[in-house]
């Protein structure tokens, strides 16, 4: 079924962005703060506008930042010790930029909150490739499963690149700097989409002990066939050169019920005309015509 063929009455959107990675960002990021506010994670503001939530144990902190120094619109950073780790560096830490699709960042915050919810064995759980749940490669597999290619760019990098070649997502081996992994693109892995990974169209990072369920998670959104719904108008909400966009059709109206014809025809059906009233004391016979005068 084509994707104009239905609509749903609350799609927020007049078109629908194929494929889903060559969308953008949409305004504001609520959506992706939900997950984390529906398990009363604490919300607050600074004077710029920038948003911080921090999880009830404070060891899982997320950025809203877009007055932030850089681009990095969203970062996430987990702890292993709350009080410990202030002002240390975080055991992982994720950053989508600007331009990032708010549903992927929605992804991920869902995922986060269902690893919370599990304890810090899932949302600290480290990538280990000895085992099954925690192998690197689960975070590949969704792309892989939908015709992305592996590729190897460049020493020590193994890529995964969308049919098109307008996304891709690669795992950096070997030692990184892990300061720099939190500030920098020079990360364990980097998603994006766009003409080039030197100048993206959007990026995201995670660290090196990101847990692979978090990673899974938003290349599953990013694999994902169906399109994402965006006003046309928005163009900053799209890569309007690399795009396809489908309108959206209006909702067809439901099919009448056997009672809504039966309504409809009685409504259409003329009114039977009122019988002609006829006084008492008159008479149906036509009164006798006068005599001749005289």
């Amino acid at each position: 079924m084509s994707p104009q063929a239905t609509q749903q009455p609350d799609i927020d959107g007049d078109v629908y962005v194929t494929p889903r990675y060559l969308a953008a960002a949409t305004y504001p990021g609520d959506p992706a703060l939900e997950p984390l506010l529906a398990l009363s994670w604490d919300l607050r503001h600074d004077d710029l506008g920038n948003v911080y939530v921090n999880a009830p144990d404070e060891r899982v902190r997320l950025g809203y930042l877009p007055e932030g120094e850089d681009d990095g619109l969203w970062r996430i950073n987990a702890y292993t010790n709350a009080h410990k780790d202030l002002f240390g560096l975080p055991a992982w830490g994720v950053c989508f930029n600007d331009r990032v699709p708010t549903e992927f960042v929605q992804a991920f915050t869902t995922a986060l909150a269902t690893a919370y919810e599990q304890g810090p064995d899932a949302y600290l759980a480290r990538p280990d490739s000895g085992t099954d749940e925690h192998d690197p490669f689960l975070a590949i597999v969704p792309l892989l499963k939908q015709g992305w290619e592996i590729d190897h760019p460049r020493w020590g990098v193994l890529a995964v690149q969308a049919p098109d070649g307008l996304a891709g997502l690669e795992f950096t081996t070997g030692h990184l700097d892990p300061e720099a992994e939190l500030t920098t693109r020079d990360a364990r892995w980097q998603l994006w989409a766009g003409k080039s990974i030197d100048r993206p169209a959007w990026y995201a990072t995670a660290s090196t002990d990101t847990p692979v369920a978090l990673l899974a998670a938003v290349t599953q959104c990013v694999a994902d066939p169906a399109p994402l719904p965006r006003w046309r108008k928005e163009t900053f909400s799209y890569m309007k050169d690399m795009a396809q966009l489908t309108s959206i059709l209006p909702p067809r109206p439901p099919a009448p019920t056997p009672l809504d014809v039966q309504r409809a025809f009685a409504s259409r059906r003329p009114a039977a005309l009122p019988a002609a009233s006829v006084p008492r004391w008159s008479t149906t016979s036509r009164p006798a015509l006068p005599g001749p005068r005289r």
